[in-house]
C-alpha cells in the first residue's frame, strides 16, 4: 500500500461545493481506499491504496466525487513522498518568518509545469515572491503588503483552473499525517 495526498480544489470555498469531511472520509472509504483522514475543510485527504498509477487513481475519484457531490471534481494527487520532497526542496528561508510573510506552496495540475506557470504569473516587485519547484509554485509575500500582492489577480486566470493552493502550514501538516 502506498500513501497519497488528494488535495481537492473548490470545495468549502466560499459557500460553494459544501462538503462535510465525514461525508467525504466515507466516499473515499467506499472507493476502497484504506486508512482515510481528511484535515481540515478545504479538502485534504490521505489514503493508502494499492493502486500506484497516479493518473487513473485521479480520474477515479474525480469521477467519484463529482458523482457523489454533484460538482466538477478536481483533484490533485501526489504521494506522501513527493509531498515530503516538496517541503525539503523548498527555497531556503521559505516558511520561516511567518510574522513577516504569507506562505503558499501552489500545486499544478499536470500537465502544466512550474515553468510554464511561473511564465504566467506576475508578481509584485518587493511584495512577492515566487520560485518554480517539482510540480509546484512556492509563494511568499509581504504580509505589511499583502493587499498589493498579485496574488488575488491569479484567481481570474485561465491557468488558476489548472492550480490549488495551500499555506505553508496546511502543506507540512499534511506531511506529518
Amino acid at each position: 500500500m502506498k500513501r497519497f495526498v488528494a488535495l481537492l480544489r473548490g470545495i468549502n470555498v466560499g459557500g460553494n461545493n459544501i462538503i462535510k469531511m465525514a461525508e467525504l472520509k466515507t466516499c473515499f472509504e467506499e472507493m476502497g481506499f484504506a486508512n482515510v483522514v481528511t484535515y481540515i475543510q478545504s479538502g485534504n485527504v490521505l489514503f493508502d491504496s494499492n493502486e500506484t498509477d497516479q493518473l487513473k487513481l485521479t480520474q477515479e475519484i474525480e469521477k467519484a466525487l463529482s458523482e457523489r457531490f454533484n460538482y466538477n471534481s478536481k483533484a490533485f494527487l501526489l504521494s506522501q513522498q513527493a509531498l515530503i520532497q516538496i517541503i525539503k526542496t523548498a527555497p531556503d528561508g521559505f516558511g520561516i518568518y511567518p510574522d513577516e510573510y504569507r506562505y503558499d506552496v501552489i500545486f499544478l495540475k499536470p500537465p502544466l509545469t512550474a515553468e510554464e506557470a511561473l511564465s504566467k504569473i506576475k508578481t509584485k516587485e518587493g511584495v512577492d515572491f515566487v520560485t518554480a519547484g517539482n510540480g509546484v509554485l512556492y509563494f511568499s509575500r509581504l504580509s505589511a503588503m499583502s493587499g498589493q500582492s498579485q496574488m488575488t489577480k491569479m484567481i481570474g486566470t485561465a491557468i488558476y483552473k489548472e492550480m490549488t493552493i495551500r499555506n505553508w502550514n496546511t502543506t507540512t501538516k499534511l506531511a506529518e499525517l
